[in-house]
Order: structure tokens, then sequence, then C-alpha cells
């Protein structure tokens, strides 16, 4: 059984760019379309499980008005049927077609157990039970479809239905979060993007006839060269116009300057007034004009415009505050309209950071009966000689990490690292040093000062040790770093901060990855999956399997490259740790305790797959190079090439 949730989806900026992108394909001298999507709060919540038959069930108390269980016969000609009937799983059953048609599945089972998504809205409550079912497939039969494929299924599950719905309706398959999306001919492009405070978004149906068809005829018209002078501004304000101001409102949510945002949704609203809605009558729309106006909503939002293909279906505010939100939304449903609340929560950026170092060095003996493998000295580029942890340590603070945790066997280890990063040269010392090294001493100084310890005191494995850090965590998403690798960024960002940056746009849990030969996998982890992006830097990891054997790995954990050649990836060394999977390793080592399997090691890489189960995990491929000086090659290699 696997539970699921997909979201409805609310178009921002850049309504009807999805389709006059598409005529790119006959006209090169369109610009490709631009629209700023988000998933919505509301949604369908499914659990879902193999069936030998396509099967849809309704427990949800929002749907007992209308629900009316269906099963159809895994026939394509029978699904095709259902689908070009016009009925309410017309939108599944063209979806399910699709699945048996191109991957030879058998048959699902869905069953709907909540649906906060209101239908016939303009939130893509079609889009929403197409991706719904293109995901219970992939998920069920492990396709391992990637995001966009299951978008782009969802697609054209859809049309084979009756619908001709647009490209950025499926944009509900990425989430509740706002995306970036481009339009060029038959190529799309989906970025997430970063909201720096919180936005408090509503919107709200109308409650009023809107006729979609004739909006798109209507506009269609023009498409794809322009005769008149109308038609040249239309092109205009769906293109280069409308790139202008998706490109101010991305800034104003990367800042956070609601205020400007909500002054661009009423700038927007005004050139779609005035070059946009002359060319359809359809597009008349007195009721939202009304609504936009009111003077009674004006002290409670920044600005607010139209939704979808406009006319007098939805509204949308930026409203100013959580409280002038709730006001907003009673003022309209008080109204006779339906109104719901859309807030965007900036995701947090990574400020903490944890490196175990409370390993003995078994592997470096008898050098690590006096020195800590982690104070090693390694040559560095600039002709400086650092030990291991100092480089680590710097590494964070250019990646903008406030506190960094260490975790110790015990106190006592604790005195090296006090000496080194708190205590203070004497002034002979000082003294000897050149003006370059006693600046670089505050530096050295001003790292300690970020610090703090935890202990280690039983060997229960590297779970066990990253969990001795769950206090100082505090429910904030952790960088973790290994005590004994260092990496090498090939461009001007470090590693960690090249891991916080994509944390930040996807908020999920991390993994760094690097691709391994096929004859080293029996040593690694080897993660596999599907890539999210072009640049094939992206991977939703879809399998964890610890040390396989190389002819396992051949037949079931490659992944392409864009040559089509398959590559298997470990971890590279850093990741990017969300609160659940502390809450996981707490559970692990309570049941091992519950057990009296005190001697059972809590590996960490049993409690991310326990994650990655629930929620997901991606790997990301950065640019750079690591070096493990864990074992005297690996150190030897490391001291060869690290300096270069």
């Amino acid at each position: 059984m696997v539970k699921l949730f997909v979201p409805g989806r609310l178009c921002l900026f850049g309504e009807h760019t999805d389709w006059a992108g598409h005529y790119r394909t006959m006209n090169a001298d369109i610009m490709p379309g631009a629209s700023i999507v988000t998933g919505i709060e509301q949604g369908i919540y499914a659990e879902v499980e193999r069936s030998s038959i396509f099967e849809m069930y309704s427990d949800a108390p929002e749907l007992q008005d209308v629900w009316r269980d269906f099963s159809c016969r895994m026939s394509e000609s029978e699904l095709k049927r259902v689908a070009k009937s016009g009925s309410f799983f017309s939108y599944c059953a063209g979806v399910a077609s699709y699945m048996l048609e191109w991957y030879k599945v058998g048959g699902v089972r869905i069953r709907i157990t909540s649906m906060t998504l209101p239908m016939k809205s303009g939130l893509s409550s079609s889009a929403a039970i197409c991706v719904l079912v293109a995901r219970a497939f992939n998920q069920i039969y492990h396709l391992n479809l990637n995001t966009m494929g299951e978008m782009n299924i969802a697609y054209v599950g859809e049309l084979r239905t009756s619908s001709r719905c647009g490209r950025l309706d499926q944009a509900c398959a990425f989430g509740v979060k706002p995306n970036l999306m481009t339009f060029d001919g038959d190529e799309i492009e989906v970025k997430s993007l970063n909201v720096k405070k919180t936005l408090y978004w509503v919107f709200a149906d109308l409650c009023a006839a809107k006729d979609t068809i004739r909006i798109l005829s209507d506009l269609n018209k023009a498409y794809p060269f322009a005769s008149t002078e109308e038609e040249q501004n239309l092109h205009k304000a769906l293109g280069e116009w409308n790139h202008k101001i998706v490109d101010k409102a991305i800034k104003y949510m990367a800042t956070g300057d609601a205020e400007a945002l909500g002054r661009l949704m009423t700038e927007a609203e005004q050139m779609f007034d005035k070059y946009i809605a002359p060319m359809s009558t359809a597009l008349w729309a007195p009721k939202l004009h009304a609504v936009l106006n009111d003077p009674q909503i004006q002290p409670w939002v920044w600005g607010g415009k139209g939704v979808g293909s406009h006319g007098d279906g939805s509204v949308q505010f930026l409203a100013r505050s959580a409280d002038d939100q709730q006001r907003v939304i009673d003022y309209l449903n008080s109204q006779g309209m339906k109104a719901y609340p859309l807030t965007l929560r900036p995701v947090h950026t990574v400020r903490k950071a944890i490196i175990p170092v409370a390993g003995f060095g078994t592997r470096l003996y008898p050098a690590t009966r006096s020195l800590k493998k982690d104070f090693f000295p390694i040559p560095c580029a600039d002709g400086m000689v650092r030990p291991v942890i100092l480089i680590l340590l710097e590494e964070l603070v250019k990646s903008g990490i406030e506190e960094i945790c260490l975790v110790l066997g015990s106190e006592e280890e604790r005195i090296q690292y006090t000496d080194f990063f708190e205590r203070q040269l004497s002034e002979e010392h000082l003294r000897k040093l050149n003006k370059e090294a006693q600046e670089y001493e505050n530096r050295i100084l001003d790292i300690g000062k970020r610090l703090h310890y935890v202990y280690q005191r039983e060997k229960r494995g590297f779970g066990h040790a990253v969990w001795q850090a769950a206090d100082f965590a505090g429910g904030e998403p952790v960088l973790l770093l290994l005590g004994d690798t260092l990496y090498r960024s090939q461009t001007n960002k470090p590693c960690a901060l090249q891991m916080i940056e994509q944390y930040e746009r996807y908020n999920q849990l991390m993994v760094s990855i690097h691709p391994v030969p096929l004859s080293d996998v029996s040593h690694y982890g080897i993660l596999s999956g599907v890539w999210e992006d072009k640049e094939h830097a992206i991977l939703s990891v879809s399998v964890m399997n610890e040390k396989p054997k190389a002819s396992y790995a051949e037949e079931f954990l490659g992944v392409r490259n864009k040559e089509g050649v398959k590559e298997y990836y470990s971890v590279f060394g850093q990741y990017i740790l969300t609160p659940d999977v502390f809450a996981q390793l707490e559970d692990d080592i309570r049941k091992a305790d519950e057990a009296d399997d005190t001697q059972r090691e809590i590996e960490l890489t049993a409690a991310l797959e326990a994650v990655r189960q629930k929620s997901g995990m991606v790997g990301v491929r950065l640019k750079g190079t690591m070096y493990d000086m864990g074992n005297p090659n690996a150190l030897r290699n490391c001291v060869h090439h690290f300096s270069r």
C-alpha cells in the first residue's frame, strides 16, 4: 500500500503562455512562454496498490454526493472508450490507457481518502487526478519515471479525453512550491524557485460564468503569425513583456519583497486588460474587476489579478499578513464566493552542520595513537599546511554555515579541539609568525566560536553517532560531512554551498553522489534512480543498495548518462539531513533497545532508506572531487593531489 498526495495548481504569473510558446514550432520569432506556477495546499489524498483491473474507490466525505465507484478491465480499447465518454473517470482512464499501451503494466486500485481540492474552479482538479494515476502506476510498478515523466504522461492521458488542457496544468506534479515553467515549442523546462519570506496568497472561485473554449479559440486566431497591430501586441504581451514581469516576480520572491510582488500582480493584470482582454469578448470580466477594485479588500492586500484563462473564473490576491489573509477569505466567502488560502513558506536554508570525528582511526594506526586522523596535516594549494578538520570547517564557513557540531568519542578528546580552536598562541609564538599568518590566527579563533560538541560514548554505528547531534539540529535541516574526507570544488562555489543551494530548491533529503567504476561498486553503497534535469545533476533516488555485486549493479543499478551509457553512483560524502532522519534514527535506537540488542549497529544508510521510501530523496552530482584519507593509500593520494 502506497500513500500519495497530489495538489491542485495555481498560475501566479504568465497565463496562456504555455500554448503561445508551443507555436514556436511554426514561428521561431515567437518568444518561449514563461509561467510561475505553484501547487496549492488543497489536493487529492489516496492509497494505491496493485490489482488485476483498474479500480477507483472513495472514502472522501467531500465526494460523497458526486462519487460512484468505478472499475474497468486493463484493456486498451475499453480504457480508451471510457476516456472518450466524458464521464467523471474519463481522465483517469485516459492515463491508464497510455500506461498500458506503453509500459504493459497491470492494474491498480486507487482509493481516494480525502479530496480538499475544489473541482471546476480553475485549479486543475482534472490534471491533479491525472498526475495521481500516473504516479500510482509509476510507484506500484517501479517504472522509474521522474516527475517530468509523470507530468508528461498525465498531459497525454488527459488529451485522450475531450479535454484540451494547457501544458502548465500538470505542474501540480511538482508539489506545493513555486516553479518557473518555460515553453519552447515542444520543449518544457521546470525550475524550482526560492521564497525568502512567507507569502500569504488568497484565491477564490468567483462563482460566475467563464467560457474557456471561446477564450482560447479567440486568442489562437492571432497565432502563429500576427497580421494586425493588436495581434502583434498580443504576441508581445505573452512574450517579451510577460518575460519582464516573470523575471521581476522571481526577484521579488527571492528577496521577500511582498509589497513589490503585489504591485507587480496589479501591473500584470493591467497589461492583460490592455493587450489581451480586447482580443475576446469572453475575457470581459465585470465580476473579476469589481472584486479586484473592491475598496473593502484594498487595506488587506498588496495586489491582485485574475487566474488562469481569466474571464470571470477565479481571482487571486497577495495579502499583507496571515490575519489579512483570513480577513480576505472571510469577506469573499461572505460575498458568495469560495475562497481558499495559499501560504508559500520559505525553505529553511541550511545554517548548521555536523561532522562525526569519534572514530579511532584504526586503519591509520600507529599514527592515530597520538594524533586523531582529522588533525593529520595536509599541504594546501596556497602553501599552508592545514589539519583535515580545519579544511572542512573553512569550507563550511565559506558556505554560510553558522554553527557546527563535532561528534567526539569522549570529553577527553575535546581538549585537542579546544586547544587548537579556542586557545590563543603565546605572544612569543605569535611574534614569530608573519603578518598574514597572524591574521589567519584570528580566523581560526573565529571558527572556534561556532563549534559545539556532543559525545558518542557507545560505539553503536555511524547512525548512532549522527543521532547524538539531534538536539543540536533542533528540527532544522543540517549538513553532514565525513570527518575523514576532503572536497575540492571545480567551481568558485565550495561543494557544501552547491549542496545547500540545491536544498533550497528541492527542500528534500539530499545526498551528494559521484560516479564509481563498475569494478568498484562492491566497496560502496550504490544509488540508482532517474535524472530530474537536463544537466544530469539532480537524481530522484529510487534505490539504495549497500555494496552490491558487480553483476547485480550492472543489471539493476545503472543510471544512463547523456550518451546513454550506464554509470554507477556512490555517495560523495556530503548529506543534508531533514528532521525525518533524526526521527527515524531515534526509532531505530528505541527498537534496538527494546529488543535488548544494543550490539546491533545503528546505520545511517538504513534510516536514509526508510525516509526515502516515505518522502523521497534527491541525489546531487556536485562539481568537485572527493579525497578520502581514511586509509594509508587514500591518505597518500590525498596528500599528493589535494595541493594541486
